[in-house]
């Protein structure tokens, strides 16, 4: 299921630095700099409510979002947002270029289904959920809204495992040394065994950079 496009009416910021942002923020833009590809660094404004409305989809650093100036698109991804500490409001954004094909990587939701019908949880069994997310490296215009596990099949003791969840097509896990564990159905009054419980460590994404505040 592929995710709902973000997009963004931006200025060029022809003033950089700390003045160039704190004028843009006066003016109800949200000061940000576009980076990657073959081209240099750009200061730009976002409005400020089509920030707030993509922060509110629950998808700004997971999805993909398209720049609009003068007419032109440009596919992105966010990299990274400053929020204020006292009112919460954003700062400053962080976009980089991308094009629908390349490689990036992402962190995606799992969802569950088969709940209701699952006889391991009919016979009072209990979803031990391992994986709440999985990080892919998948094709720009191809990241999915979230991963969809079917466990309506699954017995006490019986897991599903990333070989049992559909990918989208040129995606794969960033863990790609074993087949492993998202989530069990533990018996009651104690807990199926799992054979991966530890998180994948923290990595950078592909396509990050060192972000330039102003």
């Amino acid at each position: 299921m592929s995710k709902s496009q973000i997009v963004f009416n931006v200025e060029v910021r022809e003033r950089t630095g700390t003045g160039g942002a704190r004028e843009a923020r006066k003016q109800g833009f949200v000061p940000g700099v576009l980076y990657g590809g073959d081209l240099a660094p750009v200061a730009i404004s976002l409005k400020k409510g089509e920030v707030i409305k993509a922060i509110e989809t629950g998808q700004f650093l997971n999805s993909t979002a398209t720049l609009v100036h003068k007419g032109e698109r440009q596919l992105v991804i966010p990299q990274g947002i400053q929020m204020h500490p006292v009112t919460d409001q954003p700062m400053h954004v962080d976009l980089f270029r991308v094009k629908l094909d390349q490689i990036i990587k992402v962190e995606v939701p799992v969802h569950f289904k088969g709940n209701e019908v699952s006889p391991g949880l009919k016979k009072g069994g209990t979803l031990n959920v391992v994986r709440h997310s999985v990080e892919l490296n998948v094709p720009a215009g191809k990241i999915p809204e979230y991963l969809e596990a079917d466990i309506s099949k699954l017995e006490v003791g019986d897991n599903v495992k990333i070989s049992n969840v559909a990918l989208p097509e040129g995606a794969s896990p960033v863990i790609s040394d074993r087949d492993f564990t998202i989530a069990t159905i533990a018996g009651r009054g104690g807990k199926a065994e799992v054979e991966d419980t530890d998180a994948a460590p923290a990595e950078v994404p592909a396509t990050k950079v060192a972000p330039k505040k102003d």
